[in-house]
């Protein structure tokens, strides 16, 4: 396996602004030459870890990566810029690593059919976020030929602005302030879905109490109602920020035999992916 790490800032000298400096680490699953495995092609999938954009959480970066390597996946983690940096640097560190990725995608064996991006938490803002505004004019002013996913993968996400639900949190690091008015919709993903988002799998837990299941429930209906394919899943037990549902990244107080259901989403979700791919 090569693992390259990647200061995005050294390629995009705006993306360093303010003293931001995100990083992409690359986990590259070598071809098996001996096997005549020579010119395979992997699926791969962008790594956005959450933490209420206020950082990006381990438990949600390496360990995740670890997971999709053992698919045949390349696994990449993007270490975006957090609070006090703001909209829309996110969103471009995001096209920066896509740019990367698909500049390198000969060199990395990546199946550029199968190029998609998975988030959790605030990560899961950024996720969806991104598969809904990758063309937006924020996004085209410094990346003109932005790449849209072919998949998208928001886990436990923050999805809507609503303050009735929301993680205020997130939205105040993200934008320095709390939405009003129009600006609610702008930052709910459920109201940028358009037919054109692509294909998504969400996950979420029904007793997540930071982040309410109907962030999950609105998005889900969203792609429903603009007829994208998608698959929910919502299990019924565990707090937020779970990841793997496992000793690798939960303490044993959170693993419960009814918690441990919703380990799952891996499986769920590479089912989904082998039928929709």
């Amino acid at each position: 396996m090569r693992i390259l790490e990647i200061n995005l800032k050294d390629k995009y000298n705006f993306l360093g602004e303010e003293g931001r400096n995100p990083t992409l680490t690359c986990y590259l699953p070598r071809n098996l030459v001996e096997m005549g495995r020579d010119n395979e092609m992997r699926p791969t999938i962008l790594i956005c870890p959450g933490g209420g954009y206020a950082g990006c959480s381990e438990r949600e970066a390496e360990p995740i990566a670890l997971k999709f390597l053992n698919w045949g996946f390349n696994a990449l983690v993007l270490r975006y810029s957090c609070a006090p940096h703001r909209y829309p640097v996110q969103l471009r560190e995001v096209a920066a690593a896509f740019e990367e990725i698909y500049a390198n995608a000969e060199d990395w064996h990546c199946d550029t059919t199968k190029i998609g991006i998975l988030g959790f938490s605030a990560g899961g803002h950024l996720t969806a976020h991104y598969s809904n505004e990758y063309n937006s004019a924020a996004v085209r002013e410094v990346f003109p030929d932005s790449k849209k996913p072919n998949f998208s993968v928001p886990c436990y996400p923050v999805i809507s602005a609503d303050e009735s639900f929301a993680h205020k949190g997130s939205f105040v690091n993200l934008l320095g302030e709390y939405p009003t008015g129009d600006d609610v919709a702008k930052y709910s993903c459920d109201k940028m879905v358009t037919p054109n988002t692509p294909p998504t799998f969400i996950w979420h837990t029904a007793e997540d109490q930071a982040v309410p299941v109907k962030n999950s429930l609105v998005y889900a209906t969203a792609l429903a109602d603009n007829k994208v394919p998608f698959s929910l899943r919502i299990y019924p037990y565990g707090v937020h920020g779970i990841a793997t549902v496992d000793h690798l990244t939960n303490d044993d107080d959170k693993l419960d035999p009814k918690t441990l259901l919703a380990k799952d989403w891996f499986n769920d979700f590479k089912a989904w992916f082998d039928e929709t791919f």
